[in-house]
């Protein structure tokens, strides 16, 4: 079967009449820029647009900006965002499509729309700020209350950078001597390692929180495009959270990142976050001055008050001495009219009580010797009573052997001699 055909140039050739529509010249397109050189004085990027979790490509296309005006639009952006013209950016650009039958398809760049980048920054902030509010952890670490003079500080800072150098300097040579303790956790403070390394640093500082009165993350200027790293979730939330009071001086003045809206403390400048711990122990050296100024003249209040309490007492005391010693020789005196007298009373008292007593006791001396009498002549009526020779004039008789009273049976054999007594004399036995 015959089948018609054309060749590919032919092909592109159609392709390039049907992009001469008006529909694709000179309009305005939002993408995201990316893989941008500069060759010869042509920038070739890439435009890209991402889904909404910016981690798929929907669209891409290569594009070129001409020598002639991209030097212009250049400078223009950059003056009026203060950003480099760099990969990452989002960007609204008046595009013309391009196409070559040998090199495919183009975009030309003619146009840059500066403030829709500044507007798509300031949202992507509003967003990170608005989510950090929802999530209820925007203001955690703006709560957190500084101690009365920080003098531990933990400082995030790139090592040897400027900015570096002039916080430490300011820290060290304050006019009044304040002393500070500071500890370096070195981290990148610009492009894509910037966030990764100053969360380790953080993490470092939060293992030895302990050790420290507040974190400092400072930065000095440069360009407003090497900044936007601090714009990002993950470190805002992270600072947001730190258990320390977190003090923020990035860039210049007129540079703000979603950092200064969650930290603790925002300065303009590594400069001024210096010079504010410094106020900070400059107020605490004079509170201190007050109070000792109050407590000196406290105590001088103190010492003329005594001093005139002294002087009262002083003058006084011979007066009460001498009315002390008045009544004191007032009642000796009386002591000494009353003692003769107290004496002689105490003295008939005595011998009045001491004849009661004798009175007392020749009684019941009398009444114990008629008891004992009575006791005596009881007991011998007993002993008379009970005498052998009443007991045998009574009946009763006495046995003995030996001389030996028998008092039973047992005790008399066959043969012995034994004696009867009885009230009137003694018969002598042989027991048969």
């Amino acid at each position: 079967m015959e089948m018609n055909s054309i060749s590919l140039l032919e092909y592109n050739v159609r392709i390039k009449r049907l992009l001469a529509s008006p529909e694709v010249q000179r309009c305005w397109i939002t993408a995201e820029l990316s893989d941008v050189a500069v060759r010869g004085g042509h920038c070739y990027l890439e435009l890209v647009q991402k889904d909404d979790s910016n981690t798929r490509i929907l669209a891409k296309n290569r594009a070129v900006i001409w020598a002639n005006i991209f030097a212009r639009l250049k400078f223009e952006f950059e003056s009026a965002t203060g950003m480099a013209f760099t990969g990452g950016l989002k960007l609204m650009v008046e595009v013309t499509a391009n196409y070559h039958e040998q090199y495919g398809l183009s975009l030309v760049i003619s146009n840059i729309n500066p403030e829709y980048t500044l507007g798509g920054m300031a949202m992507k902030r509003r967003e990170i700020l608005r989510r950090l509010a929802d999530e209820g952890i925007i203001d955690m670490n703006k709560e957190l209350a500084f101690p009365e003079v920080p003098q531990r500080i933990a400082v995030v800072s790139a090592e040897g950078a400027a900015g570096y150098g002039d916080f430490m300097n300011q820290l060290e040579n304050n006019p009044n001597g304040v002393k500070f303790y500071t500890k370096l956790f070195p981290a990148v403070m610009q492009g894509e390692r910037t966030v990764p390394t100053v969360m380790v640093a953080l993490d470092r500082v939060n293992a030895n929180l302990q050790h420290f009165d507040c974190v400092v993350i400072i930065r000095g200027g440069g360009a407003t495009s090497e900044l936007h790293c601090f714009d990002d979730y993950n470190l805002a939330a992270c600072v947001a959270q730190f258990p320390l009071p977190v003090i923020v001086g990035i860039g210049h003045e007129r540079d703000v990142t979603v950092l200064d809206d969650v930290a603790a403390m925002r300065v303009k400048t590594p400069t001024a976050a210096a010079e504010w711990l410094i106020a900070q122990g400059e107020m605490a050296l004079a509170r201190i001055g007050e109070l000792s100024n109050s407590l000196v003249s406290l105590a001088n209040g103190y010492m003329a008050r005594a001093n005139e309490q002294l002087a009262y007492y002083s003058s006084t005391i011979p007066l009460v001495t001498q009315n002390k010693l008045d009544a004191a020789n007032m009642r000796l005196n009386h002591y000494a009219q009353s003692i003769p007298l107290s004496v002689q009373n105490r003295i008939s008292a005595s011998r009045s009580q001491l004849l009661f007593m004798f009175q007392s006791m020749k009684q019941a001396v009398g009444q114990q010797m008629l008891r004992e009498k009575m006791r005596v002549r009881s007991i011998e009526d007993k002993v008379h009573i009970l005498s052998p020779q009443n007991t045998l004039r009574r009946g009763y008789s006495l046995t003995l052997k030996g001389g030996n009273a028998v008092t039973k049976v047992d005790d008399l054999k066959k043969g012995d001699y034994i004696t009867t007594v009885f009230a009137d004399g003694e018969v002598t036995s042989i027991v048969e």
